[in-house]
């Protein structure tokens, strides 16, 4: 146990177990008073070492006790003496010690006064019950306030860990709404720029080529990818800034015909195909099928080199199975459609959200592949 400094509840019961057998002395009036004052003071002096040293202040003091009673001092009792050092003792977990050293003090002083010729009646009746019952007071009070301390100190350090867990709760849930904006800005603006840059590309092609039909239909692709951007982007600032009002909803399976045929007007062909009961699906497994194919053609337009787009979404009872399927390039000629992506990344960690599973890689018949299996029964990971 470490080594602890005298407290003033310490030096209080120091002075109380001095002023006790101080007054023991005092009324025996015997001419051995010097030396029995001279012990209350030991006995005293010895609490304030017992925080620091328990068994060995309680050990003393039972050795003093019996060296006291073998010099013939004045009677002081065992109580006086005792039972600040027992208390002490107990409050420092030292019940068992205290308890045995107790019981062995009384024990001797039975004995003693027995063999003394005491009266019985008195020995085993009056005294040995009032000793006797101080004696496991001040053990059980001292136990009881050592129970207390520690049942604060641990309510205290379940408060601390119960604070760390909230703020790492809150951390967590910070940086989780961080990633979401991230991928709902990502998968906003990836997609626009990758119309605005191909439309871009186009709309020159038909200024060289003096085709001003051409030219306003790819600005006004332009236009119409710019439009959806900023009521997106609209929706999520309005999101972070806690606005009130009817906010745009997510975009779902039904919004994905015209996000074909967008990227169909872009220049880059689109074959949508739908099967199943999609109607009656998860708002949030949706949205996610909504951003997996919308990720999928911005990779497409951006690196594929592509010619044509076959998008499958099928929804079976247990799962929706989503397949972008490209004529492009592939992966090997495609850095920009590896695993490393921060767009298949995001797409990842949506899909993870859902317990889904994501496959990617060159299709058997050339160009790029992405499978997606969103579960639509059982537990969410």
């Amino acid at each position: 146990m470490p080594v602890s400094r005298p407290t003033r509840t310490d030096a209080l019961l120091g002075l109380a177990t001095f002023c006790l057998v101080a007054t023991a002395v005092a009324t025996g009036d015997r001419p051995e008073a010097p030396v029995a004052y001279g012990f209350a003071v030991g006995f005293g002096a010895l609490l304030l070492v017992a925080r620091a040293w328990p068994v060995p202040a309680l050990l003393a003091t039972a050795l003093g006790i019996t060296a006291y009673y073998t010099f013939g001092l004045p009677p002081i009792g065992l109580a006086a003496p005792a039972a600040a050092v027992l208390y002490a003792t107990a409050e420092r977990g030292r019940v068992r010690w205290a308890a045995v050293v107790g019981g062995a003090l009384l024990t001797v002083s039975v004995v003693t006064r027995l063999a003394e010729g005491d009266d019985t009646a008195i020995v085993l009746g009056f005294g040995l019950g009032s000793e006797a019952a101080l004696m496991l007071a001040v053990v059980a009070l001292g136990d009881a306030v050592r129970n207390r301390r520690s049942l604060r100190a641990e309510l205290a350090r379940q408060a601390l860990v119960a604070a760390e867990d909230r703020r790492r709760e809150a951390a967590r849930q910070v940086e989780a709404e961080r990633l979401r904006i991230a991928r709902e800005v990502h998968d906003t603006l990836g997609h626009t720029m990758s119309v605005v840059t191909l439309q871009s590309a186009v709309a020159q092609e038909a200024l060289a080529d003096s085709a001003p039909e051409r030219v306003s239909a790819a600005l006004a692709a332009i236009r119409s990818a710019g439009g959806s951007a900023m009521a997106e982007l609209r929706a999520t600032l309005g999101t972070l800034r806690g606005d009130a009002g009817v906010r745009r909803p997510p975009p779902g399976i039904d919004q994905l015909a015209a996000l074909a045929e967008g990227v169909s007007r872009s220049g880059l062909p689109v074959d949508l195909c739908v099967d199943g009961d999609v109607d009656t699906l998860p708002a949030v497994v949706g949205t996610t099928a909504y951003r997996v194919v919308q990720e999928a053609l911005t990779n497409t337009l951006r690196h594929a080199r592509a010619t044509r787009v076959e998008v499958t979404v099928r929804a079976t009872g247990s799962q929706l199975a989503l397949e972008v399927v490209d004529d492009g390039r592939g992966v090997a000629a495609s850095p920009g459609q590896d695993g490393g992506s921060q767009g298949l990344r995001g797409m990842s960690e949506r899909v993870a959200l859902l317990g889904g599973t994501v496959h990617t890689g060159n299709a058997g018949t050339g160009g790029f592949r992405v499978s997606v299996r969103l579960p639509l029964s059982g537990p969410r990971a």
